[in-house]
This record gives structure tokens, C-alpha cells and sequence, in this order.
């Protein structure tokens, strides 16, 4: 099973659009600055796409 799931995400996010592009632009984000907004043993995910997609969950990441 995905972790976050995309239908609790959506609750997030308007649409499925929004979703991807915000998570892609966060994940570049990490990538580039190594910035992370929780503690990095809290993640689930290894990868910057899913951490990025764990921190639209938690409220993180304000999509306007």
C-alpha cells in the first residue's frame, strides 16, 4: 500500500494536478537545499518525492 494515500491527500489538495506539482516542486526542493521540515527519522518514505508527500499530509507545506 501507497503511504500517504491519494484519496486522504486530495482532502488536501483540489485536485490530483495541484498535488503532483507541489509535491515535485518540494521533492526538487530537498534535493537542492537538503532542507526537511520534521526530523528525518520520522519519515516513512527514503525518497525526496515521498517525504515531500508526507509533509503535505502533516499540514506541512502550505498550498495556496
Amino acid at each position: 500500500m501507497i503511504y500517504p494515500s491519494i484519496d486522504k491527500m486530495l482532502t488536501k489538495v483540489g485536485s490530483k494536478y495541484m498535488l503532483v506539482h507541489v509535491a515535485s516542486r518540494r521533492a526538487i526542493e530537498i534535493s537542492e537545499t537538503k532542507h526537511l521540515q520534521m526530523p528525518e527519522e520520522k519519515y516513512k518514505a527514503k525518497k525526496n518525492i515521498g517525504r515531500a508527500m508526507e509533509e503535505i499530509m502533516e499540514d506541512l507545506i502550505q498550498i495556496k
